[in-house]
C-alpha cells in the first residue's frame, strides 16, 4: 500500500507512520507521534509529539490534536477540532517568565474506537469520548462523554443514543433500542448503554 506524505507536510522523522496512511499538505507530525495503518491526515491538521493514532483515523483540516492525546482505532476528528491538554493555560509563569514545556503537566483527551467528533467541536482536557459516541459539530466537550451517547451544546450534554452506524437509536416497546439503519439492539441501564 505504502505511506503517501505530501511534499509541504512536515513530518519528523522520529515519527511512526503505518502503512496506507496520507499525510495532506501541511499536515504537521510531531516528534515520537505514531499514527497508525490506512489513516487520513488532512490538510493543515497537527499531531502533537507523542500522541498515539489508532488505525483508520481521519483527520480532517485543521484539526488539532495536542498531546498527549490518545485516539483508538476507527477515531474521526473533523475540520478545525481542537483537543486541549493544560488545566490551566498561561503564557508565562507568575513570575512572567516564559513558560515551556516542562512548565506545565500536559492531560490527555482520549478518544475510544469508533468515535467521531462533529466540526468546529473543543475537547477541554482532561475527557475521554466512549466508544461510537458522537460529539455533535460546535460543542464544547467538558465532562466525559458515555459509550454510544450522542452530545451536543456548550457545554456538551447527552440529547441521544446513538449506534456502531451514527444513525439516533429508536426506544423499542420493551425499553431496548434498536438502530434503525443496522437492526442492532441496545439495552440501557443506570444511564449506560450496552450492545445486547
Amino acid at each position: 500500500m505504502g505511506i503517501r506524505i505530501e511534499d509541504t507536510a512536515d513530518v519528523s522523522p522520529d515519527a511512526t507512520i503505518g502503512d496506507g496512511t496520507t499525510v495532506w499538505h501541511l499536515a504537521q507530525v510531531r516528534e515520537h507521534a505514531v499514527v497508525g495503518r490506512s489513516c487520513i491526515l488532512g490538510r493543515g491538521s497537527y499531531v502533537g509529539p507523542g500522541v498515539r493514532i489508532g488505525n483508520n483515523c481521519k483527520l480532517q483540516n485543521y484539526a488539532l490534536v495536542y498531546e498527549p492525546a490518545v485516539l483508538e482505532d476507527g477515531v474521526f476528528v473533523g475540520p478545525a477540532v481542537v483537543f486541549t491538554n493544560d488545566y490551566y493555560p498561561r503564557s508565562v509563569t507568575p513570575d512572567g517568565v516564559l513558560k515551556r514545556g516542562d512548565d506545565w503537566p500536559a492531560v490527555a483527551v482520549t478518544v475510544r474506537t469508533g468515535a467521531s467528533i462533529g466540526a468546529r467541536s473543543v475537547c477541554v482536557a482532561p475527557v475521554t469520548i466512549g466508544r461510537w459516541a458522537l460529539v455533535a459539530a460546535g460543542s464544547v466537550v467538558t465532562k466525559d462523554v458515555p459509550d454510544f451517547a450522542l452530545v451536543a451544546g456548550v457545554p456538551a450534554r447527552r440529547i441521544r443514543w446513538v449506534g456502531r452506524a451514527g444513525v439516533p437509536l429508536e426506544q423499542q416497546a420493551d425499553g431496548s433500542w434498536r438502530c434503525p439503519r443496522t437492526d442492532e439492539r441496545y439495552v440501557e441501564t443506570d444511564g449506560v448503554l450496552a450492545e445486547v
